[in-house]
């Protein structure tokens, strides 16, 4: 007659199921669905022109955006979302944004990938100024 497994057994195997999960988690893109576009489907207020600096970047990290201004009334804006993994990026420093999950870095002026994993640039993204605020999409 077999015996039940004893209870540390269970729960060890219950841990593990649950950290096993939260390193898939962690990977995720975070988004509610599986595909979601990095693109703004619609456009987007993201407020005033002059929060972004002359020679400087500002990340919408809520509308998942990047937006520069390379020059004095020139932006260019991107996505957001590393094309690695999904994750939105966390900080932008001078000219570069960092990805939290991987370590990739991005050229916010130009989309480009500064450093891997990501292979392929941020999806660039329509913006333009109207009014003293920043229209993106």
């Amino acid at each position: 007659m077999s015996q039940p497994p004893a209870r540390r057994t269970v729960l060890r195997g219950a841990a593990l199921a649950g950290a096993a999960g939260l390193g898939l988690t962690a990977c995720s893109t975070g988004d509610s669905g599986a595909n979601a576009s990095a693109v703004p489907a619609e456009p987007v207020d993201l407020g005033a022109a002059a929060a972004v600096p002359v020679g400087g970047a500002k990340l919408y990290r809520e509308d998942r955006l990047v937006v520069s201004q390379p020059a004095k009334g020139t932006y260019k804006c991107f996505s957001a979302k590393c094309t690695h993994a999904g994750c939105i990026l966390a900080e932008v420093e001078k000219k570069e944004g960092g990805c939290p999950c991987h370590g990739s870095r991005f050229d916010v002026t130009t989309g480009k990938v500064v450093q891997g994993p990501a292979s392929e640039p941020l999806p660039e993204v329509p913006v333009k100024a109207e009014n003293g605020k920043l229209i993106a999409g």
